[in-house]
């Protein structure tokens, strides 16, 4: 009898696998960059004030017509004149006014061809090879039968810009999940009222969940198939604790960090990455010689690397953003994340202040965002009976290679054909 149940078992399971494999019947997908994983234009006006000739005749070295470029990636960034000018056109600037963040003046940004995935293949069409993106993801989703601007979309958004709390105005942050929302439904309407999966990458997910909780549940059942986020950072990284003490060249060689550092902290977005109290606790994420700082004391971590001004905003606009932000919405998630690659678990600086960079004690993770992070979800919704939640776990698969690597490819194609086969409950 064992014999047989097993027989039937394993039958059963190389059916629905098959099933999986053979499907024809699509719902169509939507991909979310993360965090610099898109292109971004930029246009200078007259207000715009120069901090070199250099750099006010020599860059952008290409324009177009209308005096458009891009603003990133730009593979002249590497050069440290050009470096400084990079920096200065993608800061930010917080109003305490108006309460919101606005461009540097004298600058205009665009972000290239929403609704395709165009702009997130390569963050360079001239530099393929070296800043590919998305392009494999997408590539295997076309090989399962997915067709760009038919079934299959792209959001691309300006991710120097986050989101506030509710009551706070977050004008660049929320037109993206109103173009977002309009994406969905128009992907949903022209593939017949099929709902839509949307697959994101890293602080893409944080948005996704966003646009979720912050609509009724009726047009969440209607419009939303399956959310799978790759690489997502619910609870914030303390590398990006690293990025703002320090700065963070993130791989681009021959750049120096302190030339990027202004810009890095004054993007709103990274702010929103900073690790989330409720996760990580009081565990000392950043050592000093005379201070430790845990996730609940971020705003003292600010002034003392003497970003002051990051403060205000911080307290007023994240704090109760990331405190609020991992309710379950209720539509059946997927988290497929890196583990095994060694991770800033903790910043030790020593005598000479915060512009060197640290001594890094590591952990388990995706050499990104940590494990606690990564799992945040597990642990926050185990008494949801609402919330349909699943957790793959790729040894050895970094927070970017997961988009890349093959067995990565493999089980994310893998899982949006489950889906399209209704097996994904079966599955859970």
């Amino acid at each position: 009898m064992k014999i047989w149940l097993l027989t039937l078992a394993i039958a059963s399971t190389a059916m629905m696998l098959y099933t999986c494999q053979a499907m024809s019947n699509l719902h169509p997908v939507i991909l979310v960059p993360g965090n610099g994983g898109n292109q971004l234009e930029g246009r200078l006006t007259s207000e715009y004030k120069s901090t070199s000739l250099l750099c006010n005749r020599w860059y952008p070295p290409v324009k177009e017509k209308e005096g458009w470029f891009r603003m990133w990636f730009d593979p002249t960034v590497l050069l440290a004149p050009f470096t400084k000018c990079f920096g200065n056109r993608m800061m930010l600037y917080y109003d305490k006014e108006i309460d919101d963040y606005s461009n540097a003046p004298g600058i205009q940004t665009r972000v290239p061809n929403f609704g395709s995935v165009t702009s997130l293949l390569y963050l360079d069409p001239n530099l393929q090879q070296l800043t590919e993106y998305m392009a494999p993801l997408v590539k295997s989703l076309q090989g399962i039968g997915y067709v760009a601007d038919k079934t299959l979309f792209g959001a691309p958004y300006d991710f120097r810009y986050g989101l506030a709390t509710q009551g706070h105005p977050s004008r660049v942050g929320s037109i993206f999940l109103q173009d977002l929302k309009h994406l969905i439904e128009k992907a949903s309407e022209i593939n017949g009222g099929k709902e839509v999966i949307i697959i994101s990458h890293s602080l893409g997910a944080k948005f996704v969940v966003q646009l979720l909780n912050r609509n009724p549940p009726c047009w969440r059942h209607k419009f939303i198939k399956h959310f799978i986020a790759l690489s997502a950072p619910w609870a914030g990284s303390v590398d990006i604790m690293r990025t703002f003490a320090s700065g963070n060249t993130l791989g681009v060689p021959f750049v120096d960090p302190l030339l990027v550092r202004p810009e890095q902290r004054s993007s709103e977005s990274n702010l929103w990455l900073l690790p989330n109290p409720k996760i990580f606790g009081t565990r000392p994420l950043v050592t000093t010689p005379h201070t430790n700082y845990s996730a609940y004391d971020i705003a003292s971590f600010l002034a003392d690397i003497g970003f002051s001004e990051g403060v205000y905003p911080y307290e007023s606009r994240i704090m109760p953003l990331i405190e609020e932000e991992l309710i379950a919405p209720q539509v059946p998630i997927t988290c497929i994340i890196g583990s095994e690659v060694k991770t800033a678990e903790s910043l030790l600086y020593g005598g000479n202040g915060f512009d060197e960079q640290p001594e890094m004690v590591y952990g388990d993770g995706d050499g990104t965002v940590g494990m606690d992070s990564l799992l945040a979800l597990e642990s926050l919704w185990i008494d949801d009976k609402n919330q349909s939640l699943k957790v793959i776990k790729l040894g050895g698969i970094s927070h970017t290679s997961i988009l890349t690597e093959v067995v990565a490819l493999d089980e994310i194609v893998g899982q949006i054909s489950c889906i399209n086969s209704n097996l994904m409950n079966k599955v859970m």
